[in-house]
């Protein structure tokens, strides 16, 4: 069957909410629940992305007949909004938890591989090292297990930039004018070069930006204003010193041209028991869009080998 026939496939989902907190988390069901094989829960990144952009992960769906759950995190895209809170609000812990009711709302607690992009991935290990017992496969994408390194190496990056892009991301940051169109447009060449490679960007990812456009309260209290100046409640996260402590079979994935490096990536792939990592040799920060097919596949037959 064509790619284009097995994704319109399952263009028909199942979407609903899932009442958490005296909130809403919503979420999709691309395929059937009752599959033999295991649900994969995606999980957006950021923090305060959408499902929008990771959308492309329900080709799997069709791929391989399990069902594939889509859900925005609270404070994001279809879920409840809350621009009123602050910085103590967003934590890990609220994630975790949502994520578990998610799953117990869903009668698939005791059995469900995860899939976690950037941030997500960051969610998808803090998960797993706390070894639910129906967790069974995990996959990360593209994420960093320390944010210091994180941050270092996007400056890094940053610093292979065109003098004069340099130079406009330097003077509007000194003047606090970060919103301005000129600093829009040079933050863009990074984006182009390490976050996603297809020019322009597809619908679905150019929607999540339009969405935190709007309402970036996640991303700036738990991120900070830009990729480069991470001042929120996560610049200090690390998950290094846990991740022999995930027990599951693990899929890294990373692009050749990623803001996640593979000094980024280095820790999962040296400290998760018997990890194994694939490295997209035409992406960045989005291989499920910059190389979707071989990346669907890739991803799908790893979840086989664990059904």
């Amino acid at each position: 069957m064509p790619a284009a026939t097995r994704r319109a496939a399952v263009t028909e989902a199942k979407e609903g909410h899932v009442a958490f907190r005296g909130s809403r988390t919503w979420y999709r069901i691309a395929g059937n629940l009752d599959s033999p094989r295991l649900p994969l829960v995606v999980a957006h990144g950021g923090p305060g992305c959408t499902y929008d952009y990771v959308d492309t992960f329900k080709d799997i769906a069709a791929l391989d007949g399990r069902a594939v759950i889509h859900y925005d995190q609270l404070g994001n895209g279809n879920s409840t909004r809350l621009p009123e809170k602050g910085p103590d609000f967003w934590t890990v812990d609220l994630f975790l938890d949502e994520l578990d009711t998610l799953l117990r709302s869903l009668g698939i607690e005791h059995r469900y591989a995860f899939l976690g992009q950037s941030w997500g991935g960051m969610l998808g290990a803090e998960h797993a090292v706390r070894r639910p017992e129906g967790l069974k496969a995990l996959v990360i994408a593209n994420s960093p297990a320390n944010m210091r390194t994180w941050v270092s190496e996007a400056n890094r990056l940053r610093r292979e930039l065109p003098a004069d892009v340099q130079d406009t991301l330097t003077r509007h940051e000194a003047a606090g004018t970060i919103t301005d169109p000129e600093y829009v447009a040079a933050s863009r060449v990074f984006y182009d070069r390490h976050v996603c490679r297809v020019v322009p960007w597809p619908p679905e990812v150019a929607r999540t930006f339009a969405i935190m456009d709007e309402d970036n309260t996640v991303y700036r209290n738990m991120n900070g204003p830009t990729e480069f100046h991470v001042i929120g409640t996560m610049k200090d996260w690390t998950i290094e010193d846990r991740l022999p402590d995930i027990a599951v079979p693990t899929l890294l994935i990373s692009g050749r041209h990623d803001e996640a490096t593979p000094e980024v990536v280095r820790p999962y792939v040296e400290r998760v028991p018997g990890i194994r990592w694939v490295l997209f040799e035409h992406s960045s920060h989005m291989p499920h869009v910059e190389e979707r097919e071989l990346c669907m596949r890739t991803v799908s037959d790893f979840l086989k080998t664990q059904d």
